[in-house]
């Protein structure tokens, strides 16, 4: 028999959807999202959520680490995993939902709605002048993930002209017009637009939008970054748009999370700040995704089958 601890905010449902892929040779805790202990870590041969790292402790009763998130970039450090434990993540349940922010940031920024929703708390009646549309802008979306492909498609739909850049070579996929490595990042930054970051938190992306690539961007580009906030650092992000290097921008994440008090960015009238909310489980499609995607690995697992989103422990993401 084997102990699954749920980390999982889940439902009757969701338990019943679990349970009956798992198999009669499993029982479960469920712990809810806050639930997880030392004890309860340590009962566990199959574990669904995000426990903290320090509580799992290279156990080795751990077999299967069914995370509900896409990052795994905690648990593929030495000593927090044993060698035998898999690590799967939850890769594709976050694309709707963060790709939707994404656009609607864009739309809002277009727009200037940003401003007018300020002005509307002074209680004023401003006109904030000419705005873009996404109709023959040209997009550029950095990470080709299921996020950016999900983001690359609603722009697409809607007449603009798509650039996507990736870490590897591929095949391009329809949803972009143009695709290229990250190598020709610089070729392609003057050109955009629209600049829609949602690259992940790898060693490569830290801090990759140095103050030289904000001047290779348009004066009138405008900057969406919906991945992880170490790709910019904040003061570099403040000094592009305090002194117009780029129109306005748009973050969900932030280099420091939560973003400090005190920090200057907060006084940008061109930069909307969201608190790291584009995912999470505000779309309840999202929680629907992970727990299809945790039963199926749970199925494949008590089968002996090869496991689906599978960590890559070089980058954190799946392979």
């Amino acid at each position: 028999m084997k102990t699954v601890l749920c980390l999982l905010p889940v439902e009757q449902r969701h338990k019943e959807k679990l349970e009956r892929a798992a198999g009669a040779e499993c029982s479960f805790i469920y712990a809810g999202e806050h639930g997880a202990t030392a004890e309860n870590v340590a009962a566990a041969n199959i574990i669904l959520g995000t426990p903290v790292p320090k509580l799992i402790n290279a156990s080795e009763k751990l077999e299967l680490l069914q995370l509900n998130s896409a990052g795994a970039e905690q648990y593929v450090r030495p000593g927090v995993l044993a060698p035998k434990t898999k690590l799967t993540n939850s890769t594709g349940a976050y694309s709707k939902a963060v790709a939707e922010h994404g656009a609607a940031m864009l739309f809002m920024m277009q727009k200037k709605l940003y401003l007018y929703r300020d002005a509307q708390k002074r209680h004023e009646w401003a006109d904030f002048g000419t705005v873009t549309s996404i109709t023959d802008a040209t997009v550029l979306v950095v990470g080709l993930g299921d996020i950016g492909r999900h983001f690359a498609g609603i722009v697409k739909a809607l007449g603009a002209h798509v650039i996507g850049v990736k870490r590897r070579p591929g095949e391009k996929p329809d949803c972009v017009d143009e695709l290229y490595t990250m190598e020709k990042l610089d070729e392609v930054l003057p050109r955009a637009d629209v600049v829609f970051s949602v690259l992940p938190g790898t060693p490569a992306a830290t801090h990759l939008y140095t103050a030289e690539r904000f001047d290779l961007m348009k004066p009138d580009a405008i900057f969406i970054n919906c991945g992880r906030g170490a790709a910019v650092e904040n003061s570099v992000l403040y000094d592009a748009l305090k002194n117009g290097r780029i129109a306005s921008a748009a973050i969900d994440v932030s280099e420091v999370e939560p973003l400090p008090p005190d920090s200057p960015l907060w006084t940008l009238d061109n930069l909307m700040i969201t608190p790291h909310v584009s995912g999470y489980y505000h779309l309840p499609h999202t929680l629907e995704c992970i727990v299809d995607i945790a039963a199926e690995n749970l199925a494949r697992f008590m089968r002996g089958e090869e496991l689906i989103n599978v960590v890559d422990f070089t980058t954190g993401y799946k392979k």
